[in-house]
Formats: structure tokens, sequence, C-alpha cells
């Protein structure tokens, strides 16, 4: 995987982050500089931490499915690309002000499982996960900081359309590695 198709998976993945990034933006009156870096550090620390753990539990087992890696990572993409789709068109709005540890600590959780999940697609890809995780950080909190500031300044009006642009960057990064593999030998 290249540099390219990296910062493109980091946006996807940072999709999620920024989405729920627009929501704390929206839900506080007076937006401080801390807030976005509380909630980049949040977001882009998890989105960073997840691949690598993924990657550590994907070499772990990348003997026993080698044959079959390209299909896992076709599927868990797809997977993850198609579920942020579904939920860019749910109304679930995230309404907490608070950048406390224990309100920040879920919502880091839950933006980032999908990159476990790339993460351990990466173990099969021969992918450079120093560079990798490098990148899905930095990228992920520079786009979660600015989130906040859109969803103070615009609202939701962003919320969905990221989480659904996302999702179709994920699938067709999924469908791009399954054909690489299939037509090109990859």
């Amino acid at each position: 995987m290249g540099i390219i198709e990296l910062i493109l998976l980091s946006v996807g993945l940072a999709m999620d982050a920024f989405a729920v990034s627009i929501c704390k933006g929206l839900s506080v009156r007076e937006l401080k500089p801390k807030h976005g870096l509380i909630a980049g550090a949040y977001f882009g620390g998890f989105q960073a931490l997840m691949p690598l753990i993924g990657w550590l539990l994907g070499r772990q087992f990348e003997e026993l499915i080698k044959s079959v890696d390209h299909w896992i990572a076709f599927g868990l993409l797809v997977l993850i690309g198609a579920n942020m789709i579904r939920e860019s068109f749910g109304g679930e709005d995230e309404q907490n002000a608070s950048f406390s540890f224990k309100a920040m600590l879920p919502l880091a959780i839950a933006t980032s499982i999908d990159a476990l999940a790339v993460g351990v697609t990466f173990a099969f890809l021969e992918v450079n996960i120093v560079l990798a995780i490098t990148l899905i950080g930095v990228i992920t909190f520079a786009i979660s900081a600015a989130g906040v500031k859109i969803g103070n300044v615009f609202g939701t009006r962003f919320k969905s359309k990221a989480e659904f642009a996302g999702g179709v960057i994920l699938i067709l990064l999924g469908i791009k590695i399954l054909v690489e593999h299939l037509f090109f030998g990859g």
C-alpha cells in the first residue's frame, strides 16, 4: 500500500471522528482552542493506537490465513465502509458539551474500532506500520480539531456527508486491494 492509499485510508478512517467532533463543536457555547486540541488528541491517539494493536494481532495469524488475506482485507474494509454509509443516514446526534476524560474516552474508542480491523489487514499487506499509524494519527488529529471548529460554526450540516464519504473511501480501497491481488498478483 503506497503513500497515497495510506493518506486516503487515513482520511476515510478519520471521518467517524470528524463527525463526532462536529457534534462536540456544536455543543460548545464558547469554543476555546483547547477543545480542538483535546478532540484531536483523543481521536488521533486512538486512531493511531488501534491499527497498531490490530497489526500485532494480525501478525500472529499471518501464516494461517495468507492465502485468503486479500479477501479478509476486502471484506473488513467493505463492512466498515458500508456501516459508515449506513450511519450517515441515521439521525443520531451526540449532544454532549463535555470534553472530560469520562466523555471523550468512550467516543475515542467507539470511533476507532474500525481502525483496529484495518490494522489487522495491514499485517497481510506488508504495510509500513510506523508510517501508517503516524499518518492515521496526524490526519485524524487535524481533521478532528478542525471538526470541532466547523461544528461550532456550521452545525450538523456536514456530519452525515463526512461519514458517507469516509465509507465510500474505505469500500473503494477494499475493492482496489482485491482487484490488485486477483488480477495483478499484488
